[in-house]
Formats: C-alpha cells, sequence, structure tokens
C-alpha cells in the first residue's frame, strides 16, 4: 500500500484560531438573523387580513431615516479603520457621526410612530397589521438602541483616552453588529414599506 506525500506548501503559514470575538459575533448574528426571519415571515403571511382599522397605506415611507442608518454603516467603517492606523481624533470623530447618524433613526422611528398612534390611531392592539408592524419594526429599533448603547460606550473611552490601537479588533466586532442592524433594516424596509403597502 503506497502513502501519498503531504504538499508542504499547504502548511507553510502559521495557522491562527479566528478570534473568539468574531465567532462569538458570527453566531449572534445567525441567531438573530433566524429571529428577524420569523418577524418578517409573520409580516408577509397577515398583509391584507385585517379586517378592520388603519392599513399599511397609513405608512409614510422614511426614506431621510433610512439614508441616515445606512450611512452610518460607512461613518463605522471609516472610524473602525482610523482606529487600526492609531488615528485617534479621526476615530472619534466618525465614531460620533456614526452615534448621531443612528440617534436620528431612532428619533425618527419614535416620531413615526407617535404618529401612527395619535394620529391613525394605530397602536399594536389595533387589529393584525397594527401587532406584526410594532412587533417586527419595534425589534428593529431595539437592536438599534443596544448599538447606540455600546457605541456611546466606546465613545466614551475613546473621549477619556482609554481607547487604544491594540482594542481595533474588539471595536470591529462591535461594527459587525451595527453592520447587521442595517442590512436587517433593508430587509425590513423593502418589507414594510414597499412590498407592504
Amino acid at each position: 500500500m503506497s502513502t501519498i506525500p503531504l504538499q508542504h506548501a499547504a502548511f507553510e503559514g502559521e495557522w491562527k484560531l479566528p478570534s473568539r470575538g468574531v465567532v462569538a459575533m458570527y453566531s449572534f448574528i445567525a441567531a438573530e438573523s433566524a429571529i428577524f426571519t420569523i418577524f418578517v415571515v409573520a409580516y408577509i403571511y397577515f398583509i391584507g387580513r385585517s379586517i378592520y382599522g388603519p392599513s399599511p397605506k397609513v405608512l409614510e415611507v422614511p426614506i431621510f431615516n433610512t439614508v441616515c442608518l445606512l450611512s452610518s454603516s460607512l461613518t463605522i467603517w471609516i472610524a473602525e479603520h482610523r482606529l487600526a492606523r492609531n488615528s485617534r481624533s479621526g476615530f472619534i470623530a466618525f465614531w460620533f457621526i456614526t452615534f448621531v447618524l443612528g440617534t436620528i433613526f431612532l428619533a425618527g422611528t419614535a416620531r413615526e410612530w407617535q404618529r401612527l398612534i395619535y394620529h391613525d390611531g394605530l397602536t399594536i392592539r389595533t387589529n393584525v397589521f397594527g401587532t406584526t408592524y410594532y412587533s417586527l419594526v419595534g425589534l428593529h429599533a431595539s437592536h438599534v438602541t443596544v448599538g447606540l448603547s455600546m457605541i456611546l460606550t466606546v465613545l466614551l473611552f475613546a473621549v477619556t483616552g482609554h481607547l487604544h490601537e491594540k482594542h481595533a479588533e474588539r471595536i470591529q466586532v462591535l461594527a459587525m453588529y451595527w453592520h447587521f442592524v442595517d442590512a436587517v433594516w433593508v430587509v425590513v424596509f423593502t418589507v414594510v414599506y414597499i412590498v407592504g403597502r
């Protein structure tokens, strides 16, 4: 029985374990994607099934809020690279812009809900549309809120001088979460404000 010689070229580089933070974030994103999928499917399934009360036609397309949130993916990416290049002031500037853009998005969602509740009479208990709408958009808003609280925490560390180039990998993990939140919004926006209307 002959043996097959191993190709040494394939093993030249030293193999490193992947970052635990990155692996954990990918696992978290996979789990959260499954949850969002359930909510999106439920929303699609119940479109048009409300026999009374406001319908999806009362929704206004939040273009400005969407532009703000999607732009924040670019600013957090720039901030992440500024930290990797040890540009503390550049990191702080773009990280702060990311926080502002996310806050504008969340404030826009709050204004939309206020209008829907007090002007259109749509609450989570009004009809099936209200239940599925607030559940799906609210689930996303809660993820934005968590992301903003983490971004603010990092910003405070950066401003007080406790964030350095060696923390770049941790910032990358947090940026992955924020990109996920933005990507989910593209799906939610498409389903709720384009397909669902």
